[in-house]
């Protein structure tokens, strides 16, 4: 059987991970969270202080980022594949307000992206691989065999990364969460390199009202439909 590249673009909070590690574990494919390997960076970037709310020192990022090592590593306790920088497992701290909260500045700098997209077309060049991001679609993987961008408005994603944040424990309110993700999608959208961007042979999903299982099955069809075509 035929082994394709799947790439799954869209704004955050929009589920993409979600549907994209069942994908990869309905399928036995690769799964590759290219968002949390741009989230590791922009952690290493906070850890030693180039980056916060105020500042960004952009030039200190770029001259250390040789000192940066991300990998993966299957979770026996999850099912899913943790983010490891410099050795260290990092899932938990990447997923903090914090780091939501300056990624898409770092995402922005064009040295992280190219060094990122290098080693994410890498994982990729066997096939049988699902990956999501901003840009898998448009720049990672042009050639993807199915492109598929998700979407949903402002105050759902908002919601459910507000009860994910709240069910962690994590002190947050909604409002500081809803500024995060239009925040996210003002600087994702308009930055200089690899802009957030539907990809022209991208399906278009608007998950708003879905839920994960019809979700799911909405792209496994898509799946299913594109595999049939190669026969």
């Amino acid at each position: 059987m035929h082994k394709i590249t799947i790439a799954i673009d869209g704004f955050s909070s929009t589920g993409k991970s979600t549907v994209a590690r069942q994908l990869a574990k309905h399928l036995g494919y690769i799964y590759v969270d290219s968002g949390a390997m741009y989230r590791a960076v922009t952690l290493y970037a906070m850890n030693q202080q180039f980056i916060d709310d105020n500042q960004f020192d952009v030039n200190a990022l770029v001259t250390n980022l040789h000192h940066v090592t991300i990998h993966f590593e299957f979770n026996r306790e999850t099912g899913n594949a943790d983010v490891y920088l410099n050795g260290k497992n990092v899932e938990k701290q990447i997923r903090t307000l914090e780091v939501s909260n300056c990624v898409s500045r770092v995402a922005a700098v064009p040295e992280v992206r190219y060094q990122l997209v290098k080693q994410q077309q890498q994982m990729g060049k066997e096939k049988g691989v699902v990956m999501d991001g901003r840009d898998i679609g448009t720049v990672v993987f042009p050639h993807a065999e199915l492109k598929i961008f998700m979407t949903a408005s402002a105050e759902t994603r908002a919601q459910r990364r507000y009860d994910e944040l709240i069910n962690r424990g994590d002190k947050v309110n909604f409002n500081e969460v809803l500024h995060n993700i239009q925040e996210r999608d003002y600087i994702d959208s308009h930055r200089a390199d690899s802009p957030l961007v539907k990809a022209e042979d991208a399906i278009e999903i608007d998950n708003s009202n879905l839920t994960l299982d019809q979700q799911f099955q909405k792209v496994l069809n898509l799946v299913t439909m594109t595999l049939e075509n190669l026969e």
